[in-house]
């Protein structure tokens, strides 16, 4: 997300607009890819006030989450900001173990541990961070925020989504989130700090397919039982720090120090410990 949002910069692409119609093509997607074999009855029992209510509370952590992180990337810096993004996978960690009945393994907690300060070190810019109450309020809110979506998505998927609900869920988190960003939107609107252009809805609809996807597949992978949850949130962290750290070399030629490369080989031994 820290390298759309640079490229976003470099192309003039307002964030705010192009995330809420990323969130109404992750939606549409979900609708349109609602199980072809699932009947009407099926949906009803589905569409319970706790599968509606707990969707309904990811959408808007996810809007919430995303200006958050914008905020906080904006006036605090990438590099807390990625820290308190990446940092929140404790969270769902705990929650698993406390609720899910993960095994605790000492391979695993070195693992774990280590990912937690590859994370840390991997996510160091080149100055000091020097961080005021205020700062530590908003990074706190972008901590907890993105930690309790996951945790609540990591729950759900345990004990209400199967794969014939799955898209309507999925629907239900993206469609709110996009109204939550399109009340926004119509907020700035009327008070004239903002334009409407329409470079910022394809940006949106091109980030919409992949973010759809990925979701998917990170359910998929959570459903199929080869790796709990407490395995799979720190491998998912890791590799997008080493694709990113990867991409901003070759796209925006970017410097890595050498704490940067100490925490991206960290985070490479630590998957092999937790999958050990």
């Amino acid at each position: 997300m820290v390298l759309l949002f640079k490229y976003f910069e470099i192309i003039c692409v307002n964030n705010l607009q192009a995330i809420t119609a990323n969130y109404f093509t992750a939606g549409s997607l979900s609708i349109l890819n609602l199980s072809f074999n699932i009947k009407l009855s099926d949906i009803i029992i589905s569409i319970s006030p706790l599968f509606l209510g707990l969707s309904l509370i990811i959408g808007l952590l996810f809007v919430i989450t995303f200006n958050f992180y914008a905020l906080a990337s904006q006036n605090i810096g990438i590099t807390p900001s990625t820290i308190a993004n990446k940092m929140s996978m404790i969270i769902p960690i705990i929650i698993g173990f406390l609720f899910l009945n993960e095994d605790l393994t000492t391979n695993k907690f070195i693992g774990i541990s280590l990912a937690i300060v590859a994370i840390f070190l991997s996510s160091l810019g080149h100055g000091k961070i020097k961080l005021k109450k205020n700062h530590l309020i908003l990074l706190s809110l972008l901590f907890l925020g993105q930690g309790i979506a996951d945790a609540i998505l990591n729950w759900s998927q345990n004990f209400m989504i199967n794969y014939q609900n799955m898209n309507l869920f999925f629907g239900t988190i993206f469609m709110s989130a996009g109204f939550s960003g399109l009340f926004l939107i119509f907020f700035k609107l009327k008070n004239k700090k903002m334009k409407i252009k329409f470079r910022n809805i394809y940006w949106g609809i091109a980030l919409g397919i992949p973010n759809y996807i990925s979701l998917l597949y990170f359910i998929k992978s959570l459903k199929s039982k080869l790796f709990s949850s407490s395995e799979i949130f720190p491998i998912i962290n890791i590799g997008v720090i080493v694709v990113c750290t990867s991409l901003s070399i070759i796209l925006f030629k970017e410097r890595v120090t050498i704490h940067n490369w100490l925490g991206l080989g960290l985070g490479i031994f630590s998957i092999y410990l937790i999958l050990g």
